[in-house]
């Protein structure tokens, strides 16, 4: 079709039909919209529409998933066979698939109880960034006060561009992303990425002090370590190739906090299931998704239900900051949510 190509070849040299690709291309022909609505349509088919219901359990009618806890060397469980922790949620086509998940009967309710922004939390108790701590401790919008910082100007006049941008970096910082990597994420100039990018470090100097500190440390003893003590070892750290050592340094950064969110929410799981079990309760708790826990409730144990797992979440791992869970209620998963 004579089509311009704005992307990367592939590695035999090929004209790739990746996303960005294809991202590329929807501004000159249609053709790359039509394909990319077709690639989410029929993953979601094959995936889960066609799978899961193959995979009901003939005893119990339902699907069981397994967790693993050794896959993932943040420490975080994985769900395998089926995966239902990357059961869509961005898109408006994958959240249907949620509203496949019901309770077992009508007189149970969803509840799903969920830790808001644990990792930029986190990142305010590891770094003790005064800034960031005393947005948190006010109960700001972290991204609008971060972009107020970065863009020196008031809350009140900070754009949905500014605020968009400002999460980029939070969100970036966590996983070691510089200029080059937000420049790409955000569709700007490498310069204003790098501009942006300074001015978040002065406006908030614990979280480089933090990162510099962490690569120091695991340097010296070859290892990080979580809130809990729990050791991640990075043999790479002093590797002689740049590109290595470089992903072993994100690493060392991102392995506390990563890490201690999952202890957080792992001590909170055991918790509640040894407070279900005592108090005698019918509630079960039936999945887990990184940060968010979903339960099956008989609707007459709701209210103390919802209520005391609030309360074990936000307790499970003590910070110097006020840790904050959200929970909601319904007839399926994506009502819940």
């Amino acid at each position: 079709m004579k089509l311009p190509f704005e992307g990367k070849k592939t590695s035999t040299g090929q004209l790739s039909t990746n996303e960005d690709a294809l991202l590329a291309l929807e501004k000159h022909h249609p053709i790359a919209a039509k394909i990319l609505d077709y690639r989410e349509l029929a993953k979601l088919k094959s995936t889960y529409v066609d799978a899961l219901p193959e995979m009901i359990n003939k005893k119990t009618g339902r699907v069981h998933t397994t967790f693993r806890q050794h896959i993932a060397a943040t420490g975080r469980l994985a769900s395998d066979n089926p995966n239902l922790q990357n059961i869509p949620i961005r898109t408006d086509r994958g959240k249907k698939i949620r509203e496949a998940f019901v309770p077992r009967d009508e007189n149970h309710i969803l509840l799903s109880a969920d830790y808001s922004q644990i990792e930029l939390r986190l990142v305010a108790e590891l770094s003790g960034d005064e800034n960031m701590i005393e947005a948190f401790k006010n109960k700001l919008d972290i991204h609008t006060a971060t972009a107020a910082k970065v863009f020196n100007v008031d809350e009140k006049d900070v754009t949905k561009e500014m605020r968009y941008k400002a999460k980029s970096v939070n969100f970036g910082i966590i996983y070691g992303q510089g200029a080059f990597g937000l420049a790409e994420n955000l569709g700007i100039s490498r310069g204003e990425a790098k501009t942006i990018i300074d001015n978040y470090k002065k406006q908030f100097p614990g979280i480089q002090k933090y990162m510099d500190d962490t690569i120091s440390f695991a340097k010296t003893n070859g290892y990080v370590e979580t809130l809990m003590g729990r050791k991640r070892w990075l043999k790479d750290i002093t590797s002689a190739n740049f590109t290595v050592r470089g992903f072993a340094e994100r690493n060392a950064i991102n392995a506390p906090i990563q890490g201690s969110a999952a202890d957080m929410i792992k001590v909170a799981m055991i918790q509640i299931h040894n407070w279900l079990n005592q108090e005698k309760l019918k509630t079960r708790m039936i999945l887990q998704v990184h940060d968010e826990l979903l339960f099956d409730v008989p609707n007459n144990e709701l209210q103390l239900v919802q209520t005391e797992i609030k309360t074990l979440m936000e307790n499970a791992l003590p910070l110097s900051i006020p840790v904050v869970v959200e929970s909601g209620i319904g007839n399926n998963w994506l009502e819940a949510h």
